[in-house]
């Protein structure tokens, strides 16, 4: 058994802790690539437990409930979406990145009201590309303050980085070439960590929808360095919900 704790710093909501960087903190005692699933809003600041269970699995509790449940998985994408990174950069243009408009303007990973150095900044706009299927894209510089002992970037990172953006995938009409306002939250994730970048190298991060099943929304994302070597790839499965679930009051 291991403890947790989800700094405040790495909130999603204001009141529970983000989704990809939680699935990242319990995927660090699955090998290899690894599948999390959330089944509860992940507390800020309180002691939880990564145990071991007797079938393989990792669970995440707080007290004798379970937060999130990690496994071992396969993760293959059919394809895997590319941009330059002036194309991701153009991209962010398009994001919504006012916190004025922004559903969670203080996330870690998405949140305008963030500072550089505090949260990740990461602002996924549409690429302009005229494909059937829309794609997401962001620049990422990672800060110095991210990386782990031996000095790249921790893996928790970049699960955090790859969630957000298939989020806003998940609720990007390309009809109307804006955002639907309808509140998500993260259900599960599954992510393939292939290398892990300095701080201070420019990646890019690309995602794009890839269904829609009553309340659930799926959505796949990939993380490239400047030369286009892939770092890193996620799936990623968002449920709708109400605001006030959203925002961790209902």
């Amino acid at each position: 058994m291991a403890q947790i704790i989800i700094d405040k710093r790495y909130c999603g909501p204001p009141n529970s802790g983000n989704g990809g960087y939680v699935c990242g903190r319990l995927a660090r005692h699955v090998p290899g690539a690894a599948e999390v699933t959330l089944r509860a809003p992940p507390p800020l600041d309180t002691p939880l437990a990564a145990v071991a269970t007797d079938d393989g699995t990792w669970e995440l509790r707080d007290g004798d409930k379970a937060v999130a449940t990690g496994s071992t998985a396969s993760i293959e994408l059919a394809q895997v979406e590319t941009a330059t990174l002036p194309e991701a950069r153009a991209a962010e243009l398009l994001a919504l990145s006012k916190p004025h408009e922004h559903p969670l303007p203080h996330c870690f990973v998405c949140g305008p009201a963030r500072t550089k150095g505090d949260g990740l900044r990461i602002f996924a706009g549409p690429l302009g590309r005229h494909a059937q299927t829309p794609v997401l894209a962001a620049s990422w510089v990672p800060d110095p303050n991210l990386a782990a002992e031996d000095g790249l970037i921790a893996p928790e990172f970049l699960w955090s980085a790859l969630d957000c953006p298939t989020g806003f995938a998940c609720n990007y009409d390309q009809q109307s070439a804006g955002f639907e306002k309808t509140p998500l939250l993260l259900g599960r994730m599954s992510a393939r960590i292939e290398a892990r970048p300095r701080p201070g190298v420019p990646c890019i991060i690309t995602a794009w929808p890839t269904g829609r099943d009553g309340r659930k929304r799926t959505a796949e994302a990939a993380l490239h360095d400047e030369a286009g070597k892939l770092l890193a790839v996620a799936r990623t499965t968002w449920i709708a919900v109400e605001r006030e679930v959203q925002l961790g009051r209902g």
